[in-house]
């Protein structure tokens, strides 16, 4: 009870103000965020062009008086992950060093000779800076996506979901007073909470492994775990071997493990995900990169309802490992397409709380 009365306090003080986030914002504190008016808005600038327009167009689709008014059920907003609303410049996205972590640092699993040499590999780029410059070898998006389904093979989704929340306990790299599992851009979340607030169904629609985004951001943001479209490893019945599931019968005495990568959640194929799995267009779409290309201009193009595309541009070079030439691009690229630009340097009031600094 105790529990639930500082959690009731502390959403109220987010959400009328008192509350100032000078340290990194706990996970408590995150999903005690609450914006239901546009004045609840606290991480962003005040003039912020971008929560400007996100404000006005609710304002109308929610009006039953306006033409452009949207059904609740058809209000769909799909958010892309890693760089939208979570860091992934630290030095890399969440789930890649959840990778490197598991395939080079842990000492109770030992990792084959060729997801070792891979892992080596993804490990010596991400050092050289080339993540961020956009200098990463050609295929190495799907490459880590195998090695990464590969070194998590045969565990249970339990053992598999407690070795992501001992990752969130780690520290981020490049980043003071700030650990995996709070590394949420705190403007973003208003964003996702802002939306919950007026009947707007959230999905993630991310190239992250769905396990881990479940674990990552589920019951933080209060997103079901079946709002969650992302990478899926296999599933596999524990004595089921190399029998396909056409032809094996789940036993008594099975348990569900992982097993290899299916199919990479990027470009293209989020737009063929969100057509199976929620089966609507949305109508607002949140992205970070080209990879999010697809995704955006689905949710804008041919719409029945009025819809929006917004883009976040990591050009903070002072609270975040930000890169100016490729923040530049984008910008490019949000032009060229008709999206709507979120500049983290400009718009964002914070971006994890005050007191996380760049540590080099």
């Amino acid at each position: 009870m105790r529990k639930k009365i500082l959690a009731a306090l502390t959403a109220g003080l987010i959400a009328f103000g008192g509350f100032s986030f000078v340290d990194a914002a706990t996970r408590d504190e995150i999903a005690a965020i609450q914006v239901k008016r546009p004045n609840d808005f606290k991480c962003w600038t005040k003039d912020a062009i971008p929560k400007q327009k996100l404000v006005e167009y609710v304002k109308n689709v929610t009006n039953p008086k306006s033409r452009n008014f949207i059904p609740v059920e058809d209000r769909v907003a799909v958010f892309d992950m890693d760089g939208t609303f979570i860091c992934e410049t630290a030095p890399c996205y969440f789930e890649w060093m959840l990778y490197l972590e598991r395939a080079l640092n842990d000492p109770d699993y030992t990792p084959s000779t060729e997801d070792r040499k891979y892992a080596e590999m993804v490990d010596a780029e991400i050092k050289a800076g080339h993540f961020m410059t956009g200098k990463f070898p050609k295929g190495i998006d799907l490459g880590e996506a195998k090695s990464q389904q590969s070194v998590f093979a045969g565990m249970t989704p339990d053992e598999y979901t407690a070795y992501v929340q001992k990752f969130m306990n780690k520290p981020v790299d490049g980043l003071t007073n700030l650990k995996w599992g709070e590394a949420f851009y705190l403007p973003m979340v208003e964003v996702i909470k802002y939306l919950q607030a007026n009947n707007f169904t959230v999905y993630i629609v991310t190239g992250s492994d769905r396990p881990a985004t479940r674990v990552m951001a589920c019951d933080l943001l209060k997103i079901p775990t079946g709002h969650v479209i992302g990478t899926d490893p296999q599933i596999l019945a524990s004595n089921q071997g190399d029998k396909s599931a056409d032809n094996y019968v789940y036993s008594r005495d099975d348990h569900l493990i992982r097993g290899q990568l299916t199919q990479k959640n990027l470009k293209m194929n989020k737009v063929v995900a969100i057509a199976d799995e929620i089966g609507k267009q949305p109508v607002l779409a949140f992205g970070n990169s080209s990879g999010d290309t697809s995704m955006l201009n689905y949710a804008i193009t041919g719409n029945k309802y009025k819809s929006l595309a917004f883009l976040v541009i990591c050009d903070d070079l002072e609270r975040e490992l930000g890169n100016e030439k490729k923040a530049e691009g984008n910008r490019k690229l949000a032009d060229k397409n008709g999206w709507i630009q979120i500049s983290m340097r400009d718009d964002f009031k914070t971006i994890y709380g005050d007191k996380v600094k760049l540590s080099r």
